[in-house]
């Protein structure tokens, strides 16, 4: 796997001869060290219509210098970006190609830009000598990489902090650097820069300086559900990269917008010709649950070990932690390489290609065409009375394993009509936020009720192996008892939660 390495920069622009101002006038700042002037020389590469650089990310090798190699940069928050590096080599290292497929996919990464020129760096010393931050003069030639066409030159300061560093350093710092004539660079990044003086009709609009116009406002009931699954789609590509580096909560949150995704899918059907989308709402149910392959044993797992840590120690008898640590790993092993599977098969691909498909030719129905406060909220009340019956049968039936079903179900029926809401939001406003909050209350109730259902199947299976071994059982029945009064609490509180989540006035607010 590439190296990666965390940075949080900020980048000036500056005119003629770039010096430094005296930094060690920087609160903090004890020494002002100048490391040298290191040669730079970088071949980016991208897609032929910049999929990559539409997406925030760069991709370069870099020839000689400390950092030679493939350099695969990820922005994750302003000023903040990951930088994976792999040794040099003549092609793109498989471990990099991998986080590239969601964007790439079958097509073909090709030199756009070459940047040249040299790097004069300098290192913020604490009076310690600890390194707190790196601040380096870019003197930058970009050119095509076929060497003809436009080229073009600049400066620029960059302020890397150290780890560890406080943010608070690169305030002061950039306002000395203020003070000396810089100001900030207005480009998303050095590449974006390069591409728009270089190539200018080919750099897409987020890339450029300034960022893309906002997207025009939808106008009709089509336009918002289309730009509610274009969000979701962006968050299944954006999330494939930190799912392969197992980032934390990258695996629920794509599974999340995978759900979403798919029950837009179904809730929209007088909007969507379901012809078209009901096969690519199988695909996505396919891959959410190849995505939740380990997901539900470490949600079980979090569950089971904070019970025991709820335990005063003269109730846990016998080696309960070890035998929960034995009997996750076994349910969990090889979760982790199926979900890698799934997504470097081409039956994902195949998924993401459909999903750019709809959206690039969406199948819209007459319904699509309508006033959004009319066709949205009709969509979302339809949702709400199969809740609402979901409910009812729910409450019928006596406790027992036919009512924990029942309540699953309302659950998911419950999470559904929440997703509903939300894809109607920017329509809707205040109203659908709101039913949105009362069904994710009646979704949370739930499903600690339906996570203590399992919880309770695995302590009795935790229980049967203990005393196969020879082991006490006694610690695991007594957490089995706590899940049952965990799940009969939850059901006692049902009544009132679902009074809050079905009052009158939110229906008769879209209604009228």
């Amino acid at each position: 796997m590439a190296d990666s390495k965390r940075e949080i920069a900020r980048t000036y622009e500056t005119t003629g001869a770039a010096r430094l101002p005296d930094l060690t006038r920087v609160a903090g700042v004890a020494s002002v060290v100048h490391r040298g002037a290191i040669a730079l020389d970088a071949v980016h590469y991208d897609t032929e219509d910049l999929r990559l650089t539409a997406g925030s990310l760069a991709l370069c090798q870099r020839t000689g210098g400390p950092d030679a190699g493939w350099h695969l940069t990820f922005t994750v928050a302003p000023d903040t970006r990951d930088d994976l590096r792999a040794p040099p080599s003549d092609t793109l290292p498989r471990s990099l190609a991998r986080l590239l497929r969601s964007r790439v996919r079958d097509g073909a990464l090709v030199p756009v830009v070459r940047l040249l020129g040299t790097r004069d760096v300098h290192h913020l010393n604490g009076a310690d000598g600890t390194l707190l931050a790196e601040v380096s003069v870019d003197t930058v030639r970009a050119e095509r990489p076929d060497g003809g066409g436009t080229t073009a030159a600049w400066t620029t300061i960059e302020a890397v902090l150290a780890d560890d560093g406080d943010p608070a350093l690169l305030d002061l710092v950039g306002r000395r650097l203020r003070r000396a004539g810089a100001h900030p660079s207005t480009a998303p990044s050095g590449l974006a820069r390069a591409l728009a003086a270089t190539d200018p009709d080919r750099l897409p609009p987020n890339a450029r300086a300034g960022g893309a116009p906002g997207p025009a406002a939808p106008a009709d009931a089509g336009d918002h559900v289309l730009a509610y699954l274009r969000a979701q789609t962006e968050a299944i590509v954006a999330l494939d990269p930190a799912v392969r580096r197992d980032l934390p909560d990258s695996v629920h949150r794509m599974r999340v917008a995978t759900r979403r995704l798919r029950s837009a899918l179904r809730t929209y059907r007088k909007i969507l010709d379901r012809n078209v989308t009901d096969p690519v709402g199988d695909e996505l149910k396919w891959l959410a649950a190849e995505l939740g392959a380990g997901r539900d044993q470490e949600v079980l797992d979090a569950r089971l070990r904070a019970a025991l840590d709820d335990l005063p120690r003269t109730l846990a008898l016998g080696p309960v932690r070890a035998r929960l640590r034995i009997w996750s790993t076994a349910r969990r092993r090889g979760s982790g390489a199926r979900v890698l599977a799934a997504l470097d098969g081409e039956r994902y691909l195949a998924l993401l290609d459909r999903l750019d498909a709809l959206l690039a030719e969406p199948p819209l129905l007459p319904a699509a065409s309508g006033a959004p406060g009319r066709a949205l909220p009709r969509a979302v009340l339809k949702e709400y009375a199969r809740l609402a019956a979901r409910v009812d049968r729910a409450r019928d039936l006596p406790p027992g394993h036919d009512r924990d079903l029942a309540l699953h179900d309302v659950r998911k029926a419950a999470k559904r009509a929440r997703y509903a809401a939300e894809a109607a939001r920017p329509a809707l406003g205040k109203p659908a936020e709101r039913f949105a909050g009362r069904m994710k209350e009646l979704q949370t109730l739930l499903g600690d009720h339906q996570d203590s259902v399992v919880a309770r199947d695995a302590l009795r299976d935790l229980a049967v192996r203990a005393h196969a071994a020879g082991e006490t059982s006694f610690t695991w029945g007594l957490l089995h008892g706590r899940e049952e009064a965990t799940a009969a609490a939850r059901e006692r509180r049902l009544p009132e939660v679902w009074r809050r989540a079905s009052r009158p006035k939110l229906r008769r607010a879209w209604e009228g």
